[in-house]
Parts: C-alpha cells; sequence; structure tokens
C-alpha cells in the first residue's frame, strides 16, 4: 500500500511497492495526471519488453502537487537485453528532450551515476532536491504488469 504523505508533500522514506492499479487510482487524480500516466504506462511496456523487471516511479509526480511536470523513473539494468531496448530509453541528450515527447517523462538507468559523486538514479531520488531530506519513491514490478 502506498503510505499518505508527509508534511513535506513527499511520501516517506522508502521503496514503496505498489501494483499499476494503486498507482492509478493514487497518483491518476486529474486529466493531466491521467495523461502522464498514459506516457508511464507506455515506457513501462516498453522496458518489460526488453526484460526489466523493476522500475521505480520519482519526481513531483509521486507527491501532493495537483498539475506535475512530468514524471521522472528509474529502471533496473538487470535482465535488460539491450538489443531489444527502445533507443529512446536511452537518448539524454537536449535534455532528454526525445523521451519527454514520446513518454512525457524522463527515464535514467537506475545503477548508473547521476552526478560526479557517484550517487546512482536510485540513490539520488530517494532525495528531495530543495531540502536534502530522505523521501519515498514508488516501485512497481513489471513481471505483474499486463501487455
Amino acid at each position: 500500500m502506498i503510505p499518505s504523505f508527509n508534511a513535506d508533500g513527499n511520501l516517506p522514506a522508502g521503496i514503496h511497492w505498489a501494483e499499476w492499479s494503486e498507482i492509478t487510482t493514487r497518483f491518476g487524480t486529474n486529466s493531466h495526471r491521467a495523461r502522464l500516466l498514459e506516457g508511464l504506462y507506455k515506457a513501462l511496456i516498453t522496458l518489460k519488453q526488453a526484460g526489466c523487471t523493476t522500475v521505480f516511479i520519482d519526481g513531483s509526480f509521486v507527491t501532493k502537487k495537483h498539475y506535475p511536470q512530468d514524471f521522472d523513473a528509474c529502471w533496473d539494468l538487470s535482465n535488460v537485453n539491450p538489443e531489444l531496448l527502445e533507443p529512446t530509453l536511452l537518448d539524454f541528450s537536449q535534455g532528454r528532450a526525445a523521451q519527454k515527447a514520446k513518454y512525457l517523462g524522463e527515464l535514467f538507468p537506475a545503477q548508473i551515476f547521476a552526478d560526479q559523486n557517484q550517487t546512482t538514479f536510485l540513490d539520488l531520488f530517494q532525495t528531495d532536491k530543495d531540502t536534502g531530506k530522505r523521501k519515498g519513491i514508488i516501485a512497481i514490478s513489471l513481471e505483474t504488469l499486463s501487455l
């Protein structure tokens, strides 16, 4: 179960596992968010077809913000067949413009370094960039996701 937001409007620290139906119910609260969920679902299916088993969802999308600009996600590299991976998922040029256009969000490999301090995207996503406090993210097992 996805926990309630804390006083900062974030999820409590930790990785919170959820099914797709719970994610859509909790975060698809208006037409804008529903549209972002459509893009996220498209990305999840694409990743699943390449062998990915887990995706972590972050950004203002998993906060109490009513109109997040997009979603941020990172995906576990384990079991991914690079030959089956859709090239847009590895296109980080121009501020990830191709990803935003295709999926309405940004997606990164979870285990690669996000900064010069060798912080992985999975770790970076669990820190509030404004306050520096730990925050929660959502994890979804793609093995349970229907194609």
